[in-house]
């Protein structure tokens, strides 16, 4: 899978650098001075790396957790987010990643007990109050656990530590790290769905919607608490049966009283963003539909955002409480 791993000098002897060496004998090392070397330079081809990326492993100095749009919370009053990693093993067609990285290889910051030092420094500065740390915003939470070991090195934390509540958001079905261990209430695995026809063109490399929806039901069997992001609503042709098909898939299979939350978000992107992810795909049908940039922001027009957002509220409060349903709001 890894060909060539970049190193950050300064972390060459690091336990899990030393680790993922040993999962990739035969791959070429390449010592660096700053991940920034190989990951910023503005010539790279990102869709020809995208076919063979490299590994890039670093130090993350500083801005570990960092806080999140006040719209884009699951309920709770003090949010975080933090990436332990840049870079997703998928290739979503309108994923914000390919217009704001340069580059497709993955970097991932080993240093793990420098994100957990500032998480507990975050949750005991509110004391008993709830923290919420959010996973998978600049890579998927579980799809390089078995190169990254992320999982596994965080939970011991959140399973001690109960005032701080862990987003795991995700794609993909690699979940026993979590079954390996006993279920934590303070900890939900978020699956990012869209309707299969639009998975199918948009999403490459994803499992299918039944392979998350029965990984789901393992973790709920397991007692693991599930969330559910349709984020970013896709416009597209018969959306509302489109919708109604994907929703009645995953509520038929679940029993409500493990889904921990649900939340909605519009498709919007920076328009420097979307320009560059325009240029990498031209012929992407996407990026042609009822988009418009409002003060910089590329999103669809907003009676379309509302009528596609009150669809699937209307659908969704068919199959849940109205109190675990969260809908990110675009600011300007």
């Amino acid at each position: 899978m890894i060909d060539t791993i970049y190193i950050e000098e300064v972390i060459s002897e690091h336990p899990k650098a030393l680790e993922i060496f040993k999962r990739f004998p035969n791959a070429s090392i390449i010592p660096c001075d700053s991940y920034k070397e190989v990951f910023n330079p503005s010539s790279q081809n990102f869709r020809l790396q995208k076919n063979k990326p490299s590994l890039i492993l670093a130090k993350k100095m500083g801005n570990f957790a960092l806080p999140i749009p006040e719209s884009y919370g699951i309920g709770g009053k003090h949010n975080f987010y933090f990436s332990h990693m840049l870079n997703c093993i998928y290739d979503c067609r309108y994923c914000f990643l390919q217009g704001m990285y340069p580059s497709a290889n993955y970097t991932l910051f080993v240093n793990f007990e420098d994100f957990i030092k500032d998480i507990d420094n975050k949750t005991r500065q509110f004391h008993s109050q709830p923290v919420w740390f959010f996973s998978g915003y600049d890579c998927d939470s579980l799809a390089m656990e078995n190169i990254s070991g992320f999982v596994s090195d965080f939970l011991p934390y959140f399973e001690e530590n109960k005032n701080a509540h862990l987003e795991l958001r995700t794609k993909s079905v690699n979940i026993q790290p979590l079954l390996n261990k006993s279920s934590i209430p303070n900890v939900v695995t978020a699956f990012s769905f869209t309707p299969e026809e639009i998975g199918k063109q948009l999403e490459n490399g994803v499992p299918s919607v039944s392979s998350r929806i029965k990984a789901m039901q393992k973790l709920a069997s397991a007692g693991w608490l599930i969330g559910l992001r349709f984020d970013p609503i896709i416009d597209c042709v018969d959306f509302a049966e489109r919708y109604k098909k994907l929703f009645s898939q995953i509520f038929t299979a679940l029993p409500v009283d493990c889904i921990h939350s649900v939340s909605l978000g519009a498709f919007r992107m920076p328009a420097p963003f979307f320009n560059k992810m325009e240029k990498l795909h031209p012929q992407e049908k996407l990026f042609a539909g009822n988009l418009t940039n409002n003060d910089g922001t590329i999103e669809y027009s907003k009676n379309v955002e509302e009528e596609r957002k009150d669809t699937c509220k209307n659908l969704l409060l068919s199959h849940i409480p109205e109190e675990i349903l969260f809908t990110c709001e675009t600011t300007h």
